[in-house]
């Protein structure tokens, strides 16, 4: 047999991954996560400051489903002026048991998708049950994805936007009316988040953009937007008060929401609830009461991306999506495309 590798187009990567299979996905693989199943080194990072960009390389393999593979991304925030995404990214998914690399792929989707899954397993988790009203802090790209995960889990009466320009949030709400929810602008950000039971956070902001005093008992929020040093979203009080929950220890405290506060000093590592992982195990409880403020902090991880890459690759398998091209010119080998026998999509 002649070996191949798989090239994935980023439409052929949306008619493989609907937000049901990320969820399911994305969550078994924080469960992997908890449980000591994974290797992940820490994201590492080409700054590019006299281009306004960067450029990170993300690795990963997962033990429970032998995904493995990297993702090399890029964030450029000044790319929309240019008529291209904010983040551009590739996934090459490997051959565990060989190294071969079984498909090249359109990440920038799979990353848009993965960090929503994220944003809507960590409310099912810790926001309350009865959740009606959401408040989406910055209506951009995963604003998108954010709301479309969050619309799985709960049943909402009222989306409230708020946008940098009240066009921009006019602007989501028209994307976004498949959906069919009730939506509405909000002129500040104070106005979007004070009655809301869930807050969603998708900025790139440098400073503090939300004050506990706003904030409703027992909201929980997804703060997503900062994924860098020196990027957030929140006031370091609420960080203070509330359940923190974080994705990963090893980049949360350098470039997830609780990045500043750590850096000078004003949280720690106790004030740190869990892992995302380990809530999803149960080895600490999620909310314990209605009243609790709760926050998740997503920095985004390489294995969600490689998980999420693995399903759209065996999927493409088996629906002839994609092209196929013999990129290393070998001749012939023994490698098969088959799931591993515990892994079921």
């Amino acid at each position: 047999m002649i070996p191949t590798t798989l090239v994935l187009t980023n439409k052929d990567i949306q008619k493989l991954l609907s937000m049901k299979d990320t969820l399911r996905v994305v969550e078994d693989v924080f469960k992997a996560q908890g449980a000591n199943k994974i290797q992940m080194p820490a994201k590492i990072y080409i700054k590019l400051h006299q281009y306004s960009g960067d450029l990170r390389a993300m690795p990963a393999f997962i033990e429970t489903t032998k995904a493995c593979g990297i993702k090399w991304v890029s964030v450029y925030p000044e790319n929309r002026k240019k008529g291209l995404p904010t983040t551009i990214a590739t996934i090459i998914l490997n051959d565990a048991r060989t190294g071969f690399p079984l498909a090249i792929m359109d990440g920038t989707y799979i990353t848009r998708m993965r960090t929503g899954a994220a944003g809507g397993i960590a409310a099912k988790y810790l926001a309350r049950k009865d959740a009606k009203i959401i408040a989406m802090v910055g209506c951009g790209a995963q604003a998108e994805s954010q709301l479309a995960a969050l619309n799985e889990c709960f049943a909402f009466e009222l989306v409230k936007v708020y946008g940098q320009r009240s066009l921009y949030a006019e602007d989501f709400i028209k994307r976004m009316q498949g959906l069919k929810l009730k939506m509405a602008v909000s002129k500040t950000v104070r106005e979007c988040v004070q009655d809301a039971d869930i807050v969603v956070t998708t900025t790139p902001s440098r400073k503090p953009l939300v004050r506990l005093e706003w904030l409703k008992k027992g909201a929980h929020i997804n703060a997503i937007g900062a994924d860098s040093k020196g990027k957030e979203e929140l006031e370091p009080a609420i960080l203070k008060k509330a359940k923190v929950v974080i994705d990963d220890w090893s980049q949360a405290p350098s470039s997830g929401e609780i990045n500043v506060p750590w850096s000078k000093g004003l949280i720690s590592k106790k004030d740190i609830y869990a892992t995302l992982g380990e809530i999803l195990l149960r080895r600490k409880p999620a909310r314990i009461n209605k009243d609790e403020l709760t926050v998740f902090d997503s920095t985004g991880l390489a294995i969600q991306d490689v998980s999420c890459a693995q399903f759209a690759y065996f999927q493409a398998l088996k629906k002839n999506i994609g092209k196929k091209v013999n990129i290393i010119a070998v001749k012939s080998a023994k490698l098969s495309n088959s799931l591993p026998g515990n892994v079921i999509f």
